[in-house]
């Protein structure tokens, strides 16, 4: 039986009762594991929480936290908290995140994002082992913080990636490479830059998980019709973002032409040049047999969890909940 994944829709302005119900039903049909990402909603450890009080066994996992808007301290604290709850079954998910959230948003130079990243993954590991913590320098420096509440379990680190060198690092330090934005036939040369960044430590590609995220929908063709619209204009969202877009070069054969067309103000030729092959190699939109089998191509890539973002029309989890149930029936969980 494989193990997938679902991801919330923290995006379409569903209330969090929402969100721990397509959690709680997520469990309820088979999945492996509920992952939260945080963008300008819903707070993501507040929904893991809340996710975690109200299940019993699914992982429960962040699908990104930047690593610069929480200290490692901060993070450490949290994730211990959750895992106080739901010991052996959290994954604590960072990465670097873009310009626009971290900049933009939260106020927080965007610099050194490699180095950063690095720096607070150490810092995290420390700190969730119990020990105290003395760094004098770096981007980090902690004078003798020691965590004060037992995890009670394994926490396991993802680092999402997208370049090479970001790659290499989840290799290299983390427990579990995070991969959005990557079609099926793009992950095995990305897990070779994993592979690599093991070999530095003396470990190999067995040793890591490798997660997978990718929009999917199930439903009716007038509905698949709509969400593929959205799905489109999140697409080229996402790739024209500058620390995004290396993952849409080879897929998104228009991408340049688009993102001169979005800037120049015309909308709807930048949406008219994110062609149909873009989105499709991103996003598996049509019936549950559409959503299921982007998931196990995944796997015969060598994911070891793939796991979907359960698209759905803003405030409504209705469209999201069909998914989840015919996909589930459709891979027999």
């Amino acid at each position: 039986m494989p193990k997938i994944g679902v991801m919330l829709p923290v995006e379409e302005n569903i209330s969090l009762p929402g969100l721990v119900g397509l959690a709680e039903s997520a469990e309820s049909l088979g999945y492996e594991a509920v992952i939260c990402g945080e963008v300008s909603g819903p707070e993501v450890m507040v929904t893991l929480g809340m996710v975690a009080a109200r299940t019993e066994k699914i992982l429960i996992g962040s699908g990104i936290i930047p690593t610069y808007t929480r200290s490692p301290v901060l993070s450490a604290m949290g994730f211990a908290s959750l895992s106080s709850m739901a010991p052996g079954r959290v994954a604590a998910g960072f990465g670097a995140s873009s310009p626009i959230v971290v900049e933009n948003w939260h106020g927080i130079g965007f610099s050194k994002p490699l180095t950063t990243t690095r720096e607070f993954l150490i810092a995290f590991r420390e700190v969730i082992g119990g020990e105290k913590v003395q760094h004098s320098s770096g981007c980090f420096p902690i004078n003798g913080f020691r965590l004060g509440i037992d995890p009670a379990g394994r926490i396991k680190i993802w680092l999402a990636a997208i370049n090479d060198q970001m790659l290499r690092l989840a290799g290299e330090l983390a427990d579990g490479v995070f991969l959005a934005w990557c079609p099926p036939d793009e992950v095995p040369a990305k897990l070779e830059q994993v592979q690599e960044g093991a070999k530095l430590v003396g470990r190999s590609l067995d040793d890591l998980e490798v997660v997978v995220t990718y929009w999917g929908f199930a439903g009716e063709p007038s509905e698949a019709e709509k969400i593929r619209e959205k799905a489109r204009r999140a697409v080229l969202a996402y790739a024209m973002v500058p620390t995004h877009k290396r993952a849409f070069v080879e897929s998104f054969s228009n991408l340049e032409e688009a993102t001169l067309a979005w800037e120049a103000g015309d909308r709807r030729r930048a949406l008219e040049l994110t062609d149909d092959d873009a989105v499709d190699a991103m996003c598996a939109i049509g019936d549950e047999k559409a959503v299921a089998k982007r998931a196990l191509e995944y796997i015969d890539a060598g994911v070891d969890l793939p796991a979907f973002l359960t698209v759905t029309e803003r405030g409504d989890t209705s469209l999201a909940l069909e998914t989840l149930r015919h996909t589930s029936a459709e891979l027999r969980l």
